[in-house]
């Protein structure tokens, strides 16, 4: 009991005291406060605080008659106004329940000290039925207590007449002992009356005087059965909860892949109105043991069941019942304290309106005292707003806000101090009394936070239960087992203190060597310890399981398109509210803008000309890469920073795809700003400007398909670090294969081609993005898509009559002269091979007549005749083409008089083409630098020349770089569209692939495989009996 507390009854004693004695004789007053003292201090103190009563009564004393009597009436009210503003309200009532105590030691209560006491019961805020409760059961008038249901009485007797008296049968209790509930403060006084000899935590109850049966504590007896907090508190919560819990583990075994890890086979029960805590060593299985009776972790074998009903097989029927507070942090540091809790009430509460919720919301900060900080944003370790205390308890807030009947809580007290420890176990105390049903994993628990526990389950390592009961007998069992001297000595009895530690010492307890050194072989092992809890404990445990109703609950989860909006909502507020974030995600892309668009605008002359920037086709690639970078690093982080969270989330049977959608969303439309304000400033630096919309749409698609790759880098890794090591291994090959650093042609011979891109260059999303700017610009410029039909069907007519014939003649003069050279033989079937091959593509173009003679270009028939002939059919085919040839390039100088008529002069036109056009890009589209104009592959010749103009010969969207079109199942689709449809379809896959978690469950599965060839070969090289591998 607290110094102010004894003080103030101490005060409130001498006031009541009866001082009218004889000189000499001790008053019977005196007799009574120095008996009450006995029962709460040691001697020293005793003396001290008799003293201090003797003081207080002369003090009070001084007056005779009816002034004293004035006097002291007004000593109390002050007294009890001061008690007001120092003492809570549980002290109060203690104050008020010693003040009855000793007015009714007194041989006759007079009037006067009844109004006394009353005073001080209003002053107190304490209720009429409540005082009158407590007058009458410490009168020992238990048939005048008016509120019946709120005692229980305990003996051998039978139960009481009055049904609403509640009863417990204890057998050989020799009287009875009687309980008062006093609601307002939690709080149970008892009083005894009999011959046994009962101890309160190791302090001896005195029949008739009244005590207060402390949370944790439990009533002892030779022959009598322990009576614990849990009995008392259960018999008047269970009749004041509507619906009762039942949570019930039977023949419950759980193991990890591979291993021998996880929970043995072992029995549970536990009941609504219960603080359960699971204690044991590393390595003991209490987190998994949490996981199994949450509903995270399926066993193998036995089931979990509330009230009956198997929380795996029967979901539905227990949706909301269970909660779960992990131990790491489930906050959005960037919210405030109310926001984080008021998104969490509108995931859960689809049924509520937004009023009710800022109610549901407010309720609980006040309860968890919380509401004077609801405006200060949460922050993170290295930026805190909140105490760890505050922080635990709005974790905690996150789940009692839905009320779940059972909650379990891992590590709650993990990292806090003492009194935040007290704290957070309060309100789960608090929780219990409230009829919920808690499991707590504890780790190195105070005396009194201990003692909270009604039950303990404490395990072992390997997953084995070795305890489960009231946590003081947790003591005397491992000492009984273990054969200590003082078994019986479960709390100190000076103190009352219990020490936790002094179990896991037990159980850990070594054995020592011959030289008095702890070895590493334990004296007892976690299999014996287990072998003797189902000895000792579990079968004596009650398995039967009851089928009741299962309690009604306000959880009701929104619908997707509900939850998308709510999460969309709540992660922009976060990101809007990180003001580092928003400057930097924000500013990154226009001064990557300024940057590359000012080093990128090369100046030959005196001004600038676009059509002489040299740098443009540079500028585009960066373009393209910074379109990369800027998604992939903004969402990276997304997933894995909410990893926590989204197992919270998926507890609550929340949707993942809402979850994804709003994510995607938000990182498109961030890549959307982004890709814009660096094209707006870039071109307008470079003066492209009026290409602005073909730019963007290709750099946002580039954007999206860099965001889904990130977000799918965020959901399969598993830390920050790999993450950003991966990034350069993604990065790198975009750069090296997208056709700009290495040309395709000019790779390793076994990926690189001149017909087609190389396969490695069809999966960089970056040789698509850069393909469509660049014959975009080049063939959708202002001043070029006047001309680009015509020129390329000059460069097709040009190709066929100035190249590809004359290659051909050329063929037919090598088969000539080798035709009668035996050696050469290889050579000759070779050239024919190809000669026949391209006489068949002529067949196919607009020259109708066909070689007659097509059969002979093969070894063996073919003759100096059929050269000849071949000769003349290509002289025709050439004359043709070259006719065509003349005809295009007079459409093209039509078109530029056209042109010319149209601007007005011909240097009006230079201009127009001069601001539009540029030669750098024209000369990699048109390949001007390469001086092989064909080449031979695969036995044809392939048109190298001008790949701008050159439909591709594949019919599956395959093509050489810069081809025009793409063809696909018949159909001609301009370049920049199929390269913004391609990228936009592995975008899609990627979301394919983060819907179902492939690319994680991808690298589990090769971690699994790595981990069980690792295994085998360690159990494959296990030494047998003779010491030998």
């Amino acid at each position: 009991m607290s110094e102010s507390i004894l003080k103030a009854l101490m005060q409130l004693f001498a006031i009541v005291a009866d001082a009218g004695t004889e000189e000499g004789v001790v008053s019977p007053s005196r007799k009574i406060v120095d008996g009450y003292l006995q029962q709460q201090l040691n001697k020293e103190l005793l003396e001290e605080y008799l003293r201090i009563y003797d003081e207080f009564v002369a003090k009070h004393h001084k007056k005779k008659g009816e002034k004293r009597l004035a006097s002291n009436s007004v000593k109390v009210l002050r007294i009890c106004e001061q008690i007001n503003d120092e003492l809570r309200q549980d002290q109060k009532m203690l104050v008020l329940l010693q003040l009855i105590e000793y007015v009714s030691f007194g041989e006759n209560v007079s009037e006067m000290e009844l109004q006394f006491i009353q005073t001080v019961a209003e002053t107190f805020n304490i209720s009429k039925e409540e005082y009158l409760n407590a007058k009458e059961f410490l009168f020992d008038n238990i048939a005048l207590v008016s509120e019946k249901e709120k005692l229980l009485t305990i003996d051998s007797f039978g139960p009481p007449d009055n049904k609403d008296i509640k009863y417990i049968f204890n057998e050989n209790l020799r009287g009875q002992i009687v309980f008062l509930y006093i609601k307002s403060t939690n709080m149970y006084a008892c009083r005894y009356s009999g011959k046994s000899s009962l101890f309160m935590n190791g302090r001896n109850l005195k029949p008739r005087w009244g005590y207060i049966f402390p949370a944790g504590g439990s009533i002892r007896g030779p022959k009598v059965n322990t009576i614990y907090y849990s009995d008392v508190a259960g018999k008047f919560l269970h009749d004041e909860s509507k619906a009762k819990i039942e949570y019930a583990a039977r023949d419950v075994e759980f193991r990890f892949k591979n291993s021998e890890n996880g929970i043995q086979k072992f029995n549970f029960t536990a009941q609504s109105g219960q603080l359960i805590g699971v204690m044991g060593g590393s390595g003991a299985g209490k987190s998994t043991l949490l996981n199994v009776f949450n509903g995270n972790l399926k066993p193998q074998k036995g089931a979990v069941m509330i009230n009956g009903i198997d929380i795996y097989n029967e979901k539905e029927k227990v949706k909301g019942i269970i909660g779960f507070v992990p131990q790491d942090d489930l906050l959005i540091e960037e919210l405030t304290v109310y926001q984080n809790l008021y998104y969490s009430a509108k995931l859960c509460f689809d049924n509520f309106n937004e009023k009710e919720i800022d109610v549901a919301v407010s309720k609980v900060l006040q309860d968890l005292d919380l509401y004077e900080i609801r405006d200060l944003k949460v922050g993170g370790p290295l930026n805190k707003f909140i105490s760890g205390g505050q922080r635990k308890r709005l974790n905690i807030a996150l789940e009692l806000i839905r009320e779940p009947s059972v909650l379990f809580v891992d590590e709650p007290t993990s990292g806090l101090s003492s009194m935040d420890s007290e704290m957070v176990m309060d309100l789960l105390k608090e929780q219990s009394l409230k009829g919920k049903l808690l499991l707590i994993n504890i780790h190195q628990p105070s005396s009194d936070i201990y003692k909270m526990f009604d039950r303990i389950l404490i395990m072992d390592k390997g997953g084995h239960a070795i305890y489960y009961g009231n946590p003081i007998d947790a003591v005397t069992y491992f000492k009984k087992m273990t054969n200590h001297v003082n078994a019986e000595e479960g709390e100190c009895i000076t103190c009352g203190n219990v020490n936790p530690e002094q179990v896991l010492q037990i159980v850990e307890a070594k054995v020592v060597d011959e030289y008095g050194k702890l070895t590493r072989n334990r004296k007892v092992s976690s299999k014996e310890w287990h072998n003797l809890y189902k000895e000792n404990i579990e079968s004596k445990l009650n398995n039967e399981v009851t089928k009741e109703t299962i309690p009604e609950n306000k959880f009701k989860i929104p619908g997707v398109l509900k939850q998308f909006k709510i999460f969309t909502t709540r992660d922009i507020l976060s990101k809007l509210t990180n003001r580092q974030y928003v400057l930097l995600t924000f500013l990154e892309a226009p001064l990557l803008a300024v940057i590359l668009g000012y080093f990128t605008k090369y100046i030959s002359g005196d001004f600038y000309i676009f059509s002489e920037n040299e740098n443009l086709p540079a500028y585009v690639f960066m373009a393209v890469v910074v379109s990369l970078f800027l998604g992939m690093t903004i969402s990276a982080e997304e997933i894995i920073k909410d990893k926590k969270i989204q197992q919270r989330e998926q507890f609550l049977n929340l949707s993942r795809t809402g979850y994804l959608y709003s994510k995607i969303i938000i990182m498109f439309g961030i890549s959307a700003i982004q890709t814009i304000t660096f094209v707006l400033i870039g071109n307008l630096i470079l003066g492209a400007s009026s290409m602005n919309l073909n730019y963007w749409l290709v750099l946002f698609t580039t954007s999206c398909f860099a965001n889904m790759l990130g977000l799918n880098i965020s959901a399969a890794l598993n830390s920050v670090v790999t993450i950003y090591i991966l990034i350069p291994f993604i990065l790198v090959p975009q750069l090296l294969l997208s056709g700009v650093i290495v040309k395709f042609d000019k790779l390793h011979k076994n990926f690189s081609s001149v017909e087609f891109v190389p396969f490695a260059g069809d999966m960089m999303t970056s040789r698509w993005a850069y393909e469509a700017i660049m014959v975009s610009q080049f063939k959708d410029n202002k001043y070029e898509k006047h001309f680009f039909d015509i020129e390329k069907e000059i460069s097709y007519n040009s190709f066929k009559c100035n190249y590809l014939i004359p290659d051909l003649i050329s063929k037919i003069d090598k088969c000539e002269n080798i035709l009668t050279d035996a050696s050469k033989k290889e050579d000759l079937s070779k050239n024919l091979l190809i000669l026949y091959n391209e006489i068949t593509k002529i067949h196919k173009t607009e020259y109708d007549k066909e070689f007659k003679s097509l059969d002979d270009l093969q070894p063996g028939k073919f003759t100096v005749q059929t050269a000849e002939k071949l000769r003349t059919y290509l002289d025709k085919v050439k004359k043709f083409f070259s006719k065509q040839l003349s005809a295009r390039e007079t459409d093209k100088d039509n078109k530029y008089r056209e042109l010319v008529e149209k601007f007005g002069s011909k240097e009006a036109l230079e201009e127009f083409k001069k601001n539009y056009h540029n030669e750098q890009v024209a000369n990699i589209c048109l390949n001007a630098q390469e001086i092989r104009k064909t080449c031979e592959e695969n036995n044809h010749i392939v048109q190298t020349m001008n790949p701008i103009f050159k439909d591709p010969v594949s019919k599956i969207g395959r093509a050489h770089m810069y081809a025009p079109v793409k063809k696909l199942f018949g159909l001609k689709i301009d370049t920049y569209w199929f390269n913004i449809a391609f990228i936009w379809l592995t975008t899609l896959m990627m979301y394919f692939v983060l819907s179902f978690n492939l690319l994680k469950k991808g690298l589990d599965f090769l971690e699994n495989m790595k981990l069980f060839k690792v295994v085998k070969k360690i159990s494959s090289n296990k030494p047998d009996k003779n010491g030998k591998e």
